[in-house]
């Protein structure tokens, strides 16, 4: 009898985003098992992130320092704007230059908590005293002596709220109303939350203003208040016990979410507040495990950004060398997002420019999201499926055809790459993207937005003859990326099926 041959066809490859937690056995091609370099693009396709490039000249500035820090936009009433930044013990004005405007203040650690409020600038560190920026002078001096030495602060309400004191983790102060500088008098104030935490002893992670509610981040709880604009008369509306925030600049506001990250991965508070019957979100599903282990060994500060442009959250572990990127367009039936990562990427600090501008701090100083070059450097771009069983997962499977069709890459290297029975020893065949029109190939049959592309735009079947056999098969694509995008559209696979395992 002969053999039969099979052909498996996926559109958009891997569009789930990876998922390193379930068996590979029982999943799909939706999902990844390798996502690296990669985003989910807003066609639902795998495709590269962009470049890391480069905006600080020289890292003079920075001494012997790890690097950038923490980094803030301040966009001041008049709309122009200052970026901020902070490293080598220093506080520091711009991008490209780094201009040291620390003075003569003794600074010992760089994990400042920034934030704009009454067009100033604070910044707040457990066991230093807070400073402030102030717009009219273009100077940055010591807060008044009352402010606490917090290590979380917040602009909301019309006043700063801030918590996490040495020694004292358990009260939440508040300035007077529009007053930065006054922690003693007017409405200022303070609230000792042990007689409210669920288990009567809990620490202040951090603070977020959320739909009108004050949410008061616990490591093993949250605290929800509403009337925040009268602190005096604020009521709890409710408390999440069982889960809390364990990295304080995870936390970031989506504008219908708050994502943070937990001791059981990364969750969402959003419609826990707006449904109360609705359990936390469960963001890191597919990738538990990962997350759990990257906070783990992390022995720095975890930080993250969130771009509504990209639609992304970015959550960093600089010991780890690795960003997970979550997609923020919508949820699996699971509840859970789609992630990628991002390896031997060592970022210390981001932030969200007034005119969607991704900051990135690494060891270089400022980055920019931007282009397709990690400063000057190629990447690697990875995407490899599950194990393909071609629906019979007890015969033989011969590969004899892969082909991949990419959108974009003009001139870019890509290895087609397959394997057996879940071992790495993958055999590569090296392809070049052609320099070919869009128009080439039929653009609507294979659903691709014609509106999205210029006429230097390449869309390209990487194919190649396969050898081999085993039970199941792993197929990739590790393609060199070197100032040009490149999305996968399309995986078409034939396979001889042969006798029984």
């Amino acid at each position: 009898m002969a053999q039969q041959r099979q052909s498996i066809y996926v559109g958009a490859p891997g569009f789930r985003g990876l998922n390193t937690q379930d068996s590979p056995v029982n999943q799909d091609s939706s999902f990844a098992s390798i996502a690296e370099n990669a985003i989910i693009d807003k066609y639902g396709r795998i495709g590269a992130r962009q470049g890391l490039d480069k905006l600080t000249s020289s890292t003079t500035p920075l001494g012997s320092s790890i690097g950038t820090e923490a980094i803030f936009e301040f966009t001041k009433n008049d709309g122009t704007t200052t970026v901020f930044s902070t490293g080598n013990n220093k506080v520091f004005t711009g991008t490209t230059s780094l201009t040291d405007v620390t003075n003569s203040m003794t600074i010992s650690a760089n994990n400042w908590k920034i934030v704009s409020f009454n067009n100033d600038v604070y910044f707040f560190q457990r066991g230093h005293n807070a400073l402030e920026y102030t717009s009219s002078s273009s100077s940055l001096g010591v807060v008044h002596a009352d402010a606490p030495d917090a290590n979380e602060v917040c602009a909301a309400f019309g006043r700063l709220w801030a918590g996490d004191v040495a020694n004292n983790t358990y009260t939440l102060y508040f300035s007077d109303t529009l007053d930065g500088d006054d922690w003693t008098g007017g409405t200022s104030g303070s609230l000792d939350l042990r007689t409210v935490w669920p288990t009567g002893f809990d620490e202040i992670v951090a603070i977020k203003e959320f739909n009108n509610f004050l949410v008061i981040f616990g490591k093993q709880s949250i605290l929800i208040y509403q009337g925040a604009s009268a602190p005096a008369s604020m009521s709890l509306s409710d408390t999440i016990t069982g889960i809390g925030c364990i990295a304080r600049d995870s936390v970031q506001s989506t504008g219908t979410d708050i994502i943070f990250l937990s001791d059981s991965g990364v969750r969402s508070l959003g419609r826990t507040i707006q449904e109360k019957s609705n359990p936390i979100g469960n963001v890191s599903k597919n990738v538990r495990d990962d997350i759990i282990h990257s906070t783990s060994v992390e022995t720095g500060n975890i930080k993250s950004v969130y771009s509504p442009e990209e639609a992304f959250y970015l959550l960093f572990f600089p010991t780890s060398s690795i960003v997970y990127c979550f997609d923020i367009r919508g949820t699996l039936e699971d509840g859970s997002n789609r992630v990628t990562t991002w390896p031997a990427t060592k970022v210390f600090s981001g932030a969200r420019g007034s005119d969607g501008t991704i900051y990135l701090g690494t060891a270089k100083g400022i980055n920019k999201y931007n282009d397709y070059l990690d400063d000057t450097s190629p990447y690697t771009m990875k995407y490899y499926t599950q194990p393909l069983a071609f629906g019979d997962p007890s015969r033989l499977k011969i590969l004899k055809e892969i082909s991949f069709r990419v959108i974009g890459g003009s001139g870019s290297s890509v290895l087609l790459n397959w394997g057996y029975d879940y071992t790495e020893a993958y055999t590569k065949q090296a392809i070049t993207i052609a320099n070919s029109s869009i128009a080439e190939y039929g653009v609507d049959e294979y659903n691709v937005a014609t509106s999205e592309y210029s006429a230097s735009i390449i869309v390209d079947v990487a194919k190649t003859k396969a050898t081999g056999s085993g039970e199941v098969a792993t197929i990739g694509v590790d393609a060199t990326i070197n100032g040009a995008s490149l999305s996968i559209q399309e995986l078409k696979t034939e396979a001889l099926i042969g006798k029984l395992v």
